[in-house]
C-alpha cells in the first residue's frame, strides 16, 4: 500500500470535528468530508469495482469533489480526471472514448445537455456527489463498460493542453510518495515518513483541480492535515479575502495572478501574514519578483515541475531565496535532493558543464520510468550549486526563413514596456518565410494602446530584427488553459487569416 493511501485513510479519522474545508465562506468538518467518502467508496463497492480499477471524476474546485478525490485514491483506485470546462464537443468524445466503468460528477456538469447521452454510450455508471457536501446518489448503476485497470497508479492526469492537444499521463502511488518526500524538505522539522497527525496551517487551493498544481496541493494539504482555502477560480478579491481571513504564511499565486495583485494595489497589511509567495505553472520574471517583493517585502519562490514529473523537481525555499536571490537571480530555485539533473547537447547528446546551456534530462524515482533519464524540451542550465536557469522551451521555437526564434526571448523583452503588462508570442504560418512570430499584448491599467508601428520601432531597438512580431493585437486577456498559461492553439487562432 503506498504511503499516500495509508495517510488519507488514516488523517480522516483522527479529529472528525475539525474544520477541513473553507468554501465560499462555508466551513466543511472532517466528518461531514468523510461521510461523504464512505458514500462514494460503498457506490464503488456496490458496482463491484476492484482495486485499481479506473474511475472518473469530473473535477471541479468544490468540497463535494475533493471527497471524491479522497474515496478513489483511499480505496487504490485509479483517478481518471476529466475537464468540465471543455467544450461539450471536445468532453462528450473523451468520455465516450475512455469508455470507464464509473463516471462521478456533480449536477452542473450532469444537467449539460448531451453528456447523459455521452455516458450511456460509454457504458459508464454513474455517481452524483453534493457540490457543497450535500450527499451521493446513484444515477445509473450498470456498468456496461469493461471493468478497466490501472495497477499501480494513483492518476491519470489530464495535461493542460499548453502547446497542443491535451493528452493523460499515467502517475504511480510510488512516484506520488517519492515527489512528496522530495517536497518535504520545504517544511522544517518534518518528513514525509512522519506519522499522520493534524497540522495548524492553511493552504489556499485555487490551481484547477483537473491540474497537477491543483490537485498535487489538495493532496499534500490533506496528508498533511492542514485546512484547505477553496477557491473555485482566482480573483483578486476572493484571493484577498481568503488571505485575510485564515492568516497563511504561505499561499500560491501563478504569475499571472502576481500581476494582478500587483496592479490592484492591494493594500500590503492585507498579506501581512505572508512569510512568501509559491508560484509555478509558468515562466516567472524576475522582475516580477523583484517588484513584489520591493512593495510587500514577500519572497516569491518558483518553482519547477510538469505533470509528467508528478510535481516539482527543483524550486526555491525561503532560506535560499534570502541568501542566494541576488546572485541567482532568475532561477527556477534548485533541484530536489531525491533528483539528479544535467544539461546536454541537444544535437549529440553529450553531457555539458555546469554554466552551459542545452537541454534539461532528469532522473528520479518519482518520474515513474525505471530511473532512466528523461529529457526534457526545455532549455536549462544547471550551476554549480545545482541551481536551475529555465530559458525557454525547444519545441515552440519559430523558425522564420531560417532564423529561429524563441518565443520566451520576445516575451522577456515586451514584458519590459511602460504600456505592457503580459505578452505572450506563438508563430504563425506565413506564405514567403514559413513562420513568423506574432504577439498579444495586455495592457496595464490606464495605458495607451501603442501603435504596431511604434511596438515595431521599440523593439527593433531591442531584438534581432527577425525576431520582432510581424502581428500584435491588444486583448483583454488571453485564452488560457485550466492552469492559466496562455495557450499556443487559442492564440494562434487569434491571429488566424493573417499572412
Amino acid at each position: 500500500m503506498a504511503m499516500m493511501t495509508e495517510k488519507l485513510r488514516a488523517i480522516m479519522a483522527l479529529d472528525p470535528d475539525r474544520t477541513e474545508i473553507d468554501f465560499e465562506g462555508a466551513e466543511y468538518s472532517w466528518a461531514r468530508i468523510a461521510g461523504n467518502v464512505r458514500a462514494i467508496e460503498a457506490a464503488l463497492d456496490a458496482m463491484g469495482l476492484p482495486e485499481d480499477a479506473r474511475v472518473g471524476i469530473m473535477l471541479r474546485n468544490r468540497p463535494g469533489h475533493v471527497a471524491a478525490i479522497v474515496a478513489v485514491l483511499s480505496t487504490d483506485r485509479c483517478l481518471v480526471t476529466l475537464n468540465p470546462v471543455l467544450p461539450d464537443a471536445r468532453l462528450f468524445a473523451d468520455v465516450e472514448g475512455l469508455e470507464l466503468p464509473v463516471v462521478i460528477a456533480d449536477a452542473t456538469d450532469l444537467a449539460r445537455p448531451g453528456l447523459a447521452e455521452a455516458l450511456a454510450r460509454a457504458g459508464s455508471a454513474v455517481i452524483e456527489v453534493g457540490p457543497r457536501l450535500e450527499g451521493v446518489r446513484i444515477v445509473a448503476g450498470d456498468v456496461r463498460a469493461a471493468m478497466q485497470t490501472s495497477p499501480g497508479v494513483a492518476i491519470e492526469m489530464l495535461t493542460s493542453g499548453t502547446t497542443g492537444a491535451p493528452k493523460r499521463v499515467p502517475l504511480s502511488r510510488a512516484a506520488f510518495d517519492a515527489s512528496f518526500r522530495g517536497f518535504a524538505k520545504y517544511e522544517r522539522g518534518k518528513s514525509f515518513d512522519d506519522p499522520p497527525r493534524l497540522g495548524s496551517g492553511v493552504t489556499m487551493v485555487m490551481n484547477p483541480l483537473t491540474h497537477i498544481g491543483g490537485i498535487y496541493g489538495c493532496i499534500g494539504a490533506l496528508m498533511a492535515g492542514r485546512k484547505i482555502a477553496l477557491l473555485e477560480k482566482f480573483s483578486v478579491d476572493a484571493w484577498v479575502d481568503a488571505v485575510r481571513r485564515h492568516r497563511p504564511a504561505v499561499a500560491s499565486a501563478v504569475p499571472s495572478a502576481v500581476r494582478m495583485l500587483l496592479d490592484a494595489d492591494v493594500d500590503p497589511a492585507d498579506l501581512s501574514s505572508l512569510k512568501s509567495l509559491i508560484s509555478g505553472t509558468a515562466p516567472l520574471s524576475p522582475d516580477l519578483v523583484d517588484a513584489f517583493y520591493a512593495r510587500y517585502g514577500i519572497p516569491i519562490c518558483a518553482n519547477y515541475g510538469a505533470t509528467e514529473f508528478a510535481g516539482a523537481v527543483a524550486g526555491w525555499t525561503i532560506d535560499d531565496f534570502h541568501r542566494h536571490w541576488t546572485e541567482k537571480r532568475g532561477a527556477v530555485g534548485r533541484v530536489h535532493a531525491n533528483m539528479e539533473a544535467r544539461v546536454v547537447d541537444p544535437e549529440s547528446g553529450a553531457v555539458l558543464p555546469s554554466g552551459e546551456e542545452g537541454l534539461l534530462e532528469l532522473r528520479g524515482e518519482q518520474l515513474g520510468n525505471g530511473l532512466e533519464w528523461l529529457r526534457t524540451t526545455d532549455r536549462a542550465i544547471l550551476d554549480a550549486d545545482r541551481f536551475l536557469f529555465i530559458r525557454g522551451r525547444a519545441d515552440n521555437a519559430i523558425i522564420r526563413g531560417g532564423f529561429k526564434i524563441h518565443p520566451d526571448d520576445v516575451v522577456g523583452i515586451l514584458n519590459t514596456h511602460p504600456a505592457v503588462r503580459e505578452a505572450a508570442v506563438v508563430g504563425v504560418p506565413d506564405a514567403r518565410l514559413g513562420a513568423v512570430p506574432a504577439a498579444a499584448i495586455i495592457l496595464r491599467d490606464g495605458a495607451a494602446a501603442p501603435a504596431a508601428d511604434e511596438l515595431k520601432a521599440w523593439l527593433k531597438d531591442r531584438l534581432i530584427a527577425y525576431q520582432v512580431p510581424v502581428h500584435f493585437r491588444i486583448v483583454a486577456d488571453f485564452p488560457r488553459t485550466p492552469s492559466m498559461k496562455p495557450s499556443a492553439p487559442g492564440l494562434r487562432a487569434l491571429f488566424e487569416g493573417e499572412g
